[in-house]
């Protein structure tokens, strides 16, 4: 049978539909990519904020009507959307014959090979389940980077946050689990592995007591074949001293870390449910600016939180501009059902919101162009991407201060042809918004 798959939200939910595609796959279901032809439709969804529960519910009706106009018999449901609105979904999506909550992705096989039996499936495990995959992952981005998902769910229950709701509490994947994928990533020409989790500083404190993330990585480094390691969505009061060390003696972890920080006021970060304060902020990030003076670091912010003021908000810009982070990203504020915050009084109107994004990313704009600039004469390994088909000799590619699809690029020339996946030197030659320029430097005879 044909299986059309659509994949929304993170990417740590790309990697939940990698693995359902290689369990799929391996037990002879032909993957297609034209929804018209499909006889099967998967639907893996996400629901973080409201932009994303809109989405995933679009997407579910528009894939409904190829039951009517194509040649789909069945259209399942799966991820966190499934999770958070099983009831309502199977009552006012009749369209949809099953649905698999976020901990039983893993039983996607059983599922499909009941679906012509007739009648909705609704298979929903304990949230603390821990999903075990036997298959072997379909890589689906083309490209030589990959994500390794480390850790499932989290224990912070921040008080926006629905993802404790719909994905339990945090649970590390067994270290040999991750090792024998990382070496099959890499014998998949996979080059960058990038870790993710809801949180990954946190990796193996729920498995030994302690904080194993360190001696991930330095096992990890061991995997013939990988040749960048990138860290993603590190809380910052959980960054250790231990981490810090390892990134640095590491050549293959690249200088790079996610922080989620949110907020810079006091009283936000406290109303937020967030474990770190102002000069608790402050403070790591100098520590690691200090430790290694080339780190890039990227955070995430919320802006118009329920009750903050005019004044926190220039409190939160002040902020932005003194730490100068290197790569940043706005959300507005999603009010979410059941969440603590839902509940404070007076939520910031809609349109205050949106002018606070924008007042943050115009400042930001203006440190990451005065950056770029400075970065003329710089030599750096590039991983290519591709080559831009109506330039000739110019092909596209990542230093280790970009991860895929939420930084920028460098564009490199070069004579020689270069092959996707290569780790090649270039020199900054310029910038071009968020993005650089460059030239490949000569090999040496």
């Amino acid at each position: 049978m044909n299986i059309f798959f659509v994949s929304l939200g993170c990417d740590k939910n790309l990697v939940d539909s990698e693995n359902m595609l290689g369990i799929l796959h391996g037990n002879g279901y032909r993957i297609t990519n034209e929804e018209n032809n499909a006889e099967i439709i998967i639907v893996n969804t996400c629901c973080f904020i409201h932009d994303a529960k809109e989405e995933s519910i679009q997407t579910i009706l528009e894939m409904s009507e190829y039951k009517k106009a194509g040649s789909c018999k069945a259209l399942i449901v799966t991820g966190c959307l499934a999770e958070r609105y099983k009831d309502e979904i199977l009552k006012e999506i009749p369209e949809v014959d099953a649905l698999l909550g976020t901990s039983s992705f893993d039983e996607i096989l059983q599922v499909v090979e009941k679906i012509t039996e007739g009648g909705q499936q609704a298979v929903f495990e304990g949230l603390d389940r821990l999903p075990r995959i036997s298959g072997k992952r379909m890589l689906t981005s083309g490209s030589y980077s990959a994500y390794l998902k480390i850790a499932e769910g989290c224990d912070k229950h921040c008080t926006y946050c629905i993802i404790p709701q719909v994905r339990g509490n945090f649970r590390s994947v067994p270290m040999e689990d991750l090792l024998k994928e990382a070496g099959y990533l890499a014998k998949q020409g996979v080059k960058e592995l990038i870790l993710v989790a809801q949180e990954t500083t946190l990796y193996g404190k729920d498995l030994t007591g302690r904080k194993e993330l360190p001696g991930l990585l330095t096992e990890l480094c061991k995997v013939e074949g990988i040749e960048w390691i990138r860290i993603l969505y590190c809380y910052p009061e959980e960054i250790t001293d231990e981490l810090i060390e390892t990134m640095k003696s590491q050549p293959k972890i690249c200088r790079y870390l996610d922080i989620p920080i949110q907020h810079a006021s006091d009283r936000i970060l406290k109303l937020m449910g967030r474990r770190t304060n102002k000069a608790d902020l402050i403070e790591i990030i100098t520590k690691l600016r200090k430790s290694m003076p080339d780190i890039v670091l990227r955070t995430t912010l919320i802006t118009g939180f329920p009750t903050e003021t005019q004044e926190e908000h220039e409190e939160l810009l002040e902020f932005v501009r003194e730490m100068e982070f290197e790569r940043l990203g706005v959300f507005t504020y999603s009010k979410e059902d059941n969440t603590p915050a839902a509940k404070l009084k007076p939520q910031v109107l809609a349109k205050v919101k949106k002018q606070r994004q924008k007042e943050i990313m115009k400042l930001q704009q203006e440190i990451v162009f005065e950056r770029g600039a400075s970065l003329e004469g710089n030599r750096y390994e590039v991983l290519v991407e591709g080559r831009i088909t109506d330039e000739e000799n110019v092909y596209i590619g990542r230093t280790y201060m970009d991860a895929p699809n939420v930084d920028g690029f460098i564009f490199i020339n070069s004579e020689q042809e270069l092959i996707s996946g290569d780790v090649v030197r270039a020199v900054v030659t310029g910038a071009k918004g968020y993005d650089l320029l460059g030239e490949i430097v000569p090999s040496l005879p």
